[in-house]
């Protein structure tokens, strides 16, 4: 079975969505244990001595200047956690849960933390032998980590709670039990070392900043498909034109555009047919170049947060000091992820315009609603309107999240980031775009049945062939739906984007 050790400082997404999806088992990294254990010497002394320090001998928030006793840390630590459980909505999906239990690994491996090496490998058990607790969505002010939802995940270590075992929703105890796991008992600094974190708004924005990435190419090769069916004027991707912009997301969509279309006699050339075209057309790689900036921006933070040591206070042994501050906010993350789904939300806004220029006589010289057969049939009048909805759906979602905050714990916790609603948001629209993108490529398919799709470009030629194989032409009135969910499997099984790939080389 394929492992992966973690250290705290370099994981990869790749390798979160190796563990996410593709089940593959962790361990804790040789030198990151060392950090680990002299980290917890360091918290035990502190507690022998009797020290005044945050969240280890007193109580949390507004309750942090009342002092805890020696005889008392223990029941503080499980106190917080059961007393902070309250998630609320649907569980999270199987792969997310995955990733907030090894993004916390994670954190906590880098040594500044405090918990026993023991309490980590009860962790990495659950990971390992497929203990996923059952997290409530929604809980999380995205400020103070994400208290709520990863209590959840504690109150499973403790042998509480609700899991996922084996396919069954069960209580903690006995999923843990079935698992051959013993439950931990919390001591000194580890409830809260184990909440005090933004890893659930990071694994939630982490899977979708993934899938943007593939989505995105995705766009790229489904406006491509329309630019062939509207014989769009390909002068447009000429280097020399985002050269003098000099916006390298611009540059590469241009680029990629460009290769997919390389070799195709669908295309015209500026004045041969039309002088201009629209602007879902004609500025695509702005708009779409616009989109990757943005996703790569969002990439980079994403790297350094899976990274990151997020808790509050942070334990520096070698320095003797604790101090108290503030890594668990999660602001960084929480304007990335709503800067990502603005950046996807525009990628569907121009997909369903191309979506109405295909469908619509009236700006294009293909039949009404593509169908031959207008009147009896409707064609496809309505996937129109799926995609529009959605579409609308996302602007409604798009509002950041991050403007927002509601003071807690007595205002002691005066500005929160509400990051994991930012990111649970992005990842809703996401999902919408996805299927705008899925619906743009069926119809832009059909719309090249009324070309010769024999003279595709290099790129398109080959995505034609992957949706032909699933999806056949539409030459009388069909239930569409399937259709819909097949184009989307499509692009989830990235089958049509790995077959572009293999005849234009990889897209950027």
């Amino acid at each position: 079975m394929n492992r992966i050790a973690v250290n705290g400082n370099t994981l990869s997404l790749d390798e979160l969505i190796q563990v996410a999806r593709d089940g593959y088992k962790v361990a804790i990294a040789e030198e990151a244990a060392v950090r680990v254990n002299e980290s917890r010497a360091y918290v035990e002394k502190l507690v022998d001595e009797e020290r005044i320090v945050y969240g280890i001998t007193t109580g949390f928030g507004k309750f942090s200047n009342i002092a805890i006793s020696h005889e008392q840390v223990e029941q503080l630590q499980e106190s917080l956690i059961r007393s902070h459980a309250c998630g609320v909505g649907n569980h999270f999906p199987e792969e997310i849960v995955r990733a907030i239990m090894l993004l916390r690994l994670n954190a906590l491996v880098k040594g500044y933390s405090g918990i026993r090496l023991s309490t980590l490998h009860t962790l990495t058990d659950m990971l390992n032998e497929g203990v996923h607790p059952a997290i409530p969505e929604k809980g999380s002010l995205g400020s103070s980590g994400d208290l709520a939802p990863l209590s959840h995940m504690v109150l499973v270590m403790m042998g509480e709670g609700e899991a996922y075992y084996q396919g069954s929703l069960m209580n903690g105890k006995e999923a843990m039990a079935k698992a051959g796991i013993k439950p931990v008992r919390l001591t000194s600094k580890e409830g809260l070392a184990l909440v005090n974190g933004t890893q659930v708004l990071t694994a939630v924005g982490a899977i979708t900043t993934y899938d943007a990435v593939n989505l995105m190419k995705m766009a790229d090769i489904s406006s491509a498909l329309t630019f062939e069916a509207l014989k769009g004027i390909m002068d447009i991707f000429d280097e020399k034109v985002h050269a003098v912009r000099n916006h390298g997301g611009q540059i590469d969509c241009a680029r990629n555009l460009a290769r997919i279309l390389s070799g195709s006699g669908l295309t015209t050339k500026q004045g041969e047919v039309k002088l201009q075209d629209s602007y879902s057309l004609r500025c695509l790689p702005q708009i779409h170049g616009a989109s990757k900036d943005a996703i790569d921006y969002v990439l980079d933070k994403v790297n350094k947060e899976m990274n990151a040591a997020t808790d509050n206070p942070l334990i520096f042994a070698k320095d003797d000091q604790v101090i108290s501050c503030g890594n668990f906010h999660g602001q960084p993350m929480a304007l990335a992820f709503d800067f990502l789904g603005i950046a996807l939300a525009e990628l569907a806004n121009s997909a369903e315009r191309r979506i109405e220029r295909l469908v619509n006589p009236s700006l294009s010289e293909l039949p009404p609603f593509l169908t031959e057969k207008g009147g009896v049939n409707s064609g496809f009048m309505i996937v129109q309107y799926t995609a529009a909805a959605l579409v609308s759906e996302n602007k409604i979602l798009a509002h950041p999240a991050s403007v927002d905050s509601i003071p807690s714990s007595g205002n002691q916790e005066d500005h929160v980031s509400m990051g994991t609603i930012a990111a649970r948001k992005a990842l809703e629209i996401l999902k919408n775009t996805r299927a705008v993108i899925a619906i743009e490529l069926m119809t832009a398919a059909q719309g090249l049945e009324f070309a010769d799709p024999d003279k595709l470009g290099k790129g398109t030629k080959e995505a034609y062939r992957i949706i032909r194989g699933q999806i056949p032409r539409l030459r009388e009135d069909r239930v569409m739906y399937p259709d819909i969910e097949k184009s989307i499997k499509m692009i989830q099984d990235q089958s049509i984007l790995k077959a572009v790939e293999a005849a234009v080389g990889i897209l950027i």
